[in-house]
C-alpha cells in the first residue's frame, strides 16, 4: 500500500496538517507513506499545455508541465490511495488544493471519449477543516463539494469527503480582530471534539473508514 499525503494549507501545524499527520501515521503502519507540505513549493495549476493530450505523448495520464509539484503528480498515479486536506477560505479549498486537482485529474481526462486514460486505481480522501458547524456544512457545502471533488473519479477510485467543522482558528484570539467568533465556543469544542477527529484521520490513514 502506497499512500499520499498532501497538506494543502498554507499552515504547517495546525488544524490541516495535524489531522494529516495523524493518517500519515495510520498510513505508515500498512505501507509506504509520503507527506507533502504543498506550500514549501512553487508550483502552479494547470497551465494548458494540453502535453496530456498530444498524440505524440509516450504516456497519455501523465503531467508534462515542469515545477516542483510535476513528480509529486505522477507518483500519485502510481499509489493507492491519495489523503488531501484543506482548510475552507471564503467557502472554497486553498489554491493549492485546486492546482494539485487540476495537475491530478486532468491529464487523466479522454478528449476523444471523456472516459478515463487512467489504467491504475487510487482512492481519494479528502480532509476539509471549516469555521461553521456541521449543520453549516450540510446546508451550505455538501453538495456542492461533493460535485467539485468528484472530478477525482477519474483516478478509478472511491472518493471521500470527510468535513471537520467548528475548528479553532488561532491560538491566542486577543491578538486579532475576530470579535465575530466565541473563543469560548470554539476552544470548547476544540477540547471535546478535536482529539476525536485526530483518531478518525489516524483510523482512514490505516484504511478504517
Amino acid at each position: 500500500m502506497k499512500t499520499i499525503i498532501i497538506n494543502a494549507s498554507p499552515r504547517n501545524n495546525f488544524n490541516t496538517a495535524l489531522l494529516l499527520k495523524e493518517a500519515a501515521k495510520g498510513a505508515e503502519e500498512v505501507g509506504e507513506v509520503k507527506y507533502i507540505d504543498l506550500y514549501d513549493l512553487s508550483f502552479s495549476g494547470c497551465v494548458s499545455c494540453l502535453s496530456c493530450k498530444n498524440k505524440a505523448a509516450k504516456v497519455q495520464c501523465r503531467c508534462y508541465h515542469k515545477d516542483d509539484i510535476t513528480d509529486i503528480i505522477n507518483e500519485i498515479y502510481t499509489s493507492d490511495h491519495l489523503i488531501i486536506g484543506s482548510p475552507i477560505y471564503f467557502s472554497q479549498v486553498t489554491a493549492g488544493f485546486r492546482a494539485v486537482m487540476e495537475r491530478a485529474v486532468f491529464p487523466a481526462l479522454s478528449y476523444n471519449d471523456y472516459k478515463s486514460t487512467f489504467g491504475g486505481k487510487v482512492d481519494v480522501d479528502i480532509f476539509l477543516t471549516m469555521n461553521v458547524g456541521k449543520e453549516g456544512y450540510e446546508k451550505m457545502y455538501k453538495d456542492k463539494f461533493a460535485g467539485e471533488f468528484g472530478s477525482f473519479g477519474l483516478l478509478n477510485g472511491k472518493v471521500n469527503i470527510y468535513p471537520f467543522c467548528d475548528t479553532l482558528q488561532v491560538e491566542d484570539y486577543s491578538k486579532y480582530n475576530m470579535a465575530g467568533f466565541s473563543e469560548e465556543h470554539k476552544r470548547k469544542v476544540h477540547e471535546e471534539e478535536f482529539p476525536k477527529c485526530l483518531e478518525m484521520a489516524y483510523g482512514i490513514g490505516k484504511g478504517i473508514k
